[in-house]
């Protein structure tokens, strides 16, 4: 045997070792790891959410595409419920390499969660599922101001600009709006009167509050009425 051939053979195999591992369908896929979701949610807590999505076929629903999930109340879904905007990505291209690990995403009531997504595919090289993992921060960012609460002010960063961007104005200050309601720290759902008149003061002094429909939109996020919000708004700016 060559050395030439030597190599190609331990090339093979190496290729071999680390080539992607395929699965007749979806079906198979929710078999083999429906007991390991079980296993990542009892070990990992309440606040870590894990997710089975159906991608398989042609004409892929994603308004119905979770087969299985486990502690759902982490982003409020439960088996039949949707994909998240990353399912529009992939299907656009289901025989790329959509792994991804350690990313930022934020639930409709703005708590931020780190986020990683495996996909599976079909002997074809086509994604038929996927297993997400979603970890709920606000525990620690609750925990956490409640630490920065007994520590000196911090005024590092204090002047430094705040950049948003989006596709339009829309999705600039609904991203201005998460920013705001992530830093109380806590969900809107255990918010207080004073924290979502802070929420008000900041997107006031961030200048969120002279776009169009600012106050809707706010009032909407923080589960109040459009008078209460304006209200609220009011009391913030006689804040000193």
């Amino acid at each position: 045997m060559t050395t030439q051939s030597t190599a190609e053979d331990a090339a093979a195999a190496i290729a071999g070792e680390f080539a992607r591992e395929t699965y007749e369908n979806a079906n198979e896929v929710l078999r083999l790891f429906r007991p390991v979701m079980r296993a990542l949610a009892a070990a990992a807590g309440p606040s870590v959410e894990v997710v089975l999505h159906n991608l398989d076929g042609a004409d892929v629903d994603l308004g119905h595409t979770i087969v299985a999930i486990e502690n759902g109340h982490v982003t409020g879904r439960e088996v039949g419920g949707p994909s998240t905007s990353l399912g529009l990505d992939v299907m656009k291209n289901r025989r790329e390499d959509h792994d991804a690990f350690g990313y930022t995403a934020f639930t409709s009531d703005g708590r931020e969660l780190r986020c990683s997504s495996v996909y599976f595919h079909n002997a074809a090289g086509d994604i038929i599922a996927s297993l997400c993992i979603n970890v709920d921060l606000s525990p620690l960012q609750h925990a956490r101001s409640i630490v920065d609460a007994l520590l000196p002010p911090s005024t590092a960063g204090e002047n430094a600009p705040r950049e948003h961007f989006g596709t339009d104005l829309v999705s600039v200050m609904d991203s201005m709006i998460t920013e705001a309601i992530g830093e109380i720290g806590r969900p809107v759902k255990h918010m207080s009167r004073d924290d979502k008149i802070t929420v008000l003061e900041r997107l006031d002094r961030r200048g969120a509050t002279q776009m169009r429909k600012s106050i809707e939109a706010i009032a909407k996020r923080l589960g109040i009425s459009r008078v209460t919000a304006y209200a609220y708004l009011d009391e913030a700016r006689t804040r000193e």
